[in-house]
């Protein structure tokens, strides 16, 4: 979600009874009258049994599991204080270790590592599969933490105290029950604290309504709330910034998914700031909050535009005035990404026609000065990690056939160095990148990227995988996966991104032309791609495949009962379906001001056109689908893909189904459950538009 608000965010006659709070594994289910769990074995049976059996699968498999066991990997880095911070998963680490190494070190390419947690050990001894979901570190010595796991991969997290030098959880330290929410230091004895804290404690939503503040040897039950939204709201949710000698401690309370009310605890007490309800708060830099905005606007010191990036003075804020500064305001066909602040810069990620573009600014004599950084051009730049108590930072680089790449930045002095490269997975000379573009159904242009043999024939007869997500300004950029070269193009694929409305590529006005009723943008861009595939030669229906997952689950689920006829195969992950019923499921009230709310009829009305678990129809010409959940999917109710399988096989169609019992809505929670998902996600798609 936005930064600050969410670092955690049947067939008829099937009964399908759900507790918002419960644990997945103890819900109340039904399918075709058995217990889910019954069926889910049952459809998974059939299913791997199918899939497994295909010339390619174990050969993909074991592919897959070698690339994400791989020595050669590069650990993603953390920064905090001295030390850099990772979280490493291999062969013989299956659910991981936390680890740390000196900066020193890790930046002269000899990381030595110590380990700090091995969940393999504790998962052993505790009797549970737990999965590491972040710590938060005591500034400014990073002595304590408070670690965050979670069970089986759920959103919803057990929160408690490590002490680095013990290297052992406190006895009697700071321990939070499993809820979805967050935790942030004040001091070593003070912790500020979103969480469920009982009956009436969370959002309709499932997350916290209440922010308290939490002293050392209390019970939580005496815990101070600061502050307490709505059961309506989506959650309220703290955070404490330690930055230049000061302290910030500031509080959102998300109204909806795309508007906020934004406040500061000081002394105290609670002000709160007037800033634009749309607007993202991106960072704090020389007392001026950083904020993204989604709309106009003006104020006494200027107009701002939509999708630009402004400062607003912080004292001045807290006085009820607004004395605001533009940052950078970008072009038509450019979006920001990402803003990231180190100590005294911030560091801005442009995308340009789905091409990144680093920027560094500085606030120098009451206006901000920017140049750009030096990093290669025409690929996907990513922040990874930034010190905001100094002007060091690490940023990644990929594209589809470069392999990712980590360097090491500073800001002050506007200098990077190479750290370390991924080697090459697949050979990248035997490959070729295009960019299109096509007309949508209102006459809108898409672009899309074509990643295909440098020989590739355009007879018809590729194997096309095409994938897209259109939802909640998030952007589909080039990428590097080793999997998909060795699993897909190797076969001899084609993989086509498509950046329709609905993503953030080109700022918040192509996201804003996807939402609500202007949905069916997204899915007509969707179709106009395809349908350019085919134009051009490259592909034809029977050979183009389709994959999405979460609101891209959704996407596919249109896509097919639209336009079947487009497409050969379908692979529909952790999805949303029944869009009469998501707003009831988990964190799925959340998302109203993306899809809009069903319970209200003028609003059901456009969203019934394309709900697709209430727009299957018999004798259709759908793709044989392959559905992927997660039982232990905590945002996405896997109910969704298991009502869907359920209408298709009442209606005769023929479906494949895989529902891990792990991995919360990513999926899996090991390298080899990953391994295993994709390999028979592309072992469909061969065995389905391969001949």
């Amino acid at each position: 979600m936005r930064l600050f608000l969410i670092t955690v965010m049947m067939a008829t006659g099937t009964t399908f009874l759900s507790a918002q709070n419960e644990d997945p594994f103890l819900w109340l289910e039904e399918v075709d009258g058995k217990k889910a769990l019954e069926w889910v074995e049952e459809k998974n049976r059939h299913s791997l049994d199918i899939l497994k059996s295909q010339a390619h699968y174990q050969g993909i498999f074991e592919k897959n599991l070698e690339i994400y066991n791989s020595q050669d990997r590069i650990p993603a880095p953390s920064l905090m204080g001295e030390y850099v911070y990772n979280f490493w998963q291999d062969a013989d680490h299956e659910r991981g270790i936390w680890r740390r190494c000196t900066k020193v070190s890790y930046t002269g390419g000899n990381p030595e590592w110590e380990t700090l947690i091995d969940l393999d050990e504790m998962s052993g001894n505790d009797g549970i599969q737990w999965v590491f979901k972040g710590a938060e570190g005591l500034f400014p010595g990073y002595d304590r933490f408070m670690v965050s796991l979670s069970k089986g991969g759920g959103d919803a997290v057990v929160i408690r105290e490590f002490d680095i030098n013990s290297k052992s959880f406190v006895e009697e330290g700071f321990a939070l029950p499993e809820s979805k929410g967050g935790v942030s230091w004040l001091d070593k004895d003070k912790l500020l604290v979103a969480a469920g804290f009982g009956e009436g404690t969370m959002t309709s939503s499932g997350y916290p309504r209440q922010v308290k503040i939490w002293e050392r040897d209390t019970p939580i039950e005496k815990a101070k709330i600061v502050f307490e939204g709505e059961r309506s709201d989506v959650g309220s949710f703290g955070r404490v910034i330690n930055k230049a000698g000061n302290q910030y401690v500031i509080i959102v309370r998300a109204l909806t998914f795309y508007t906020s009310s934004f406040h500061i605890l000081r002394n105290g007490n609670i002000v709160s700031l007037d800033l634009p309800a749309d607007s993202n708060l991106a960072g704090i830099l020389n007392d001026r909050l950083i904020l993204s905005l989604k709309s106009d606007w003006e104020t006494v010191t200027g107009k701002f535009s939509q999708g630009s990036l402004v400062s607003a003075d912080y004292n001045a804020l807290l006085q009820g005035r607004h004395d605001i500064t533009l940052v950078v305001e970008p072009g038509e066909r450019s979006g920001i990404t990402s803003v990231s602040s180190s100590l005294n810069n911030l560091l801005v990620n442009i995308l340009t026609n789905v091409r990144s573009e680093l920027y560094r600014y500085s606030f120098e004599k009451e206006k901000w000065v920017g140049s750009r950084v030096d990093t290669p051009d025409h690929g996907t730049i990513s922040i990874g990690s930034v010190d905001m108590n100094t002007d060091e930072y690490f940023f990644w680089y990929e594209n589809f056939l470069t392999p990712s790449t980590l360097y090491f930045g500073n800001a002050r002095e506007n200098s990077v160095r190479l750290i370390r490269a991924l080697p090459a997975f697949f050979d990248p000379e035997k490959y070729k990148v295009w960019q299109y573009e096509t007309k949508s159904a209102d006459g809108t242009m898409i672009p899309y990227f074509v990643v295909g043999s440098a020989n590739m024939e355009e007879n018809r007869e590729n194997p096309t995988l095409l994938y897209a997500y259109g939802g909640f300004e998030i952007p589909m950029r080039p990428f590097y996966s080793a999997v998909f070269g060795t699993s897909w193009l190797e076969k001899g694929g084609v993989f086509v991104l498509a950046n329709i409305r609905g993503g953030g590529e080109f700022g918040p006005q192509w996201h804003q032309a996807g939402l609500k009723e202007k949905r069916q943008n997204v899915f007509d861009d969707f179709h106009a791609v395809a349908e350019d595939l085919i134009e051009r030669n490259i592909t034809s229906g029977r050979k183009l495949g389709i994959q999405g997952g979460s609101n891209g689950g959704l996407l596919v689920g249109v896509a097919i009962t639209q336009r079947p006829d487009l497409y050969g195969a379908a692979v529909c992950q952790v999805p949303l379906l029944d869009m009469k019923r998501y707003n009831k499921l988990l964190a799925g009230a959340s998302w109203v001001g993306e899809y809009g709310n069903p319970d209200i009829p003028e609003e059901w009305e456009f969203i019934r056109k394309y709900s697709p678990y209430h727009n299957l129809r018999e004798n259709q010409s759908y793709p044989e689908v392959f559905f992927t959940t997660s039982t232990r999917d905590d945002r996405v109710h896997p109910g969704h893909a298991r009502k869907m399988v359920a209408r298709m096989s009442e209606m005769g169609y023929n479906v494949y189904y895989y529902e891990n019992t792990e991995g919360g809505h990513a999926g899996a929670s090991t390298n080899e459950q990953r391994a295993r998902t994709s390999a028979l996600g592309f072992t469909y798609l061969l065995m389905k538009l391969s001949d």
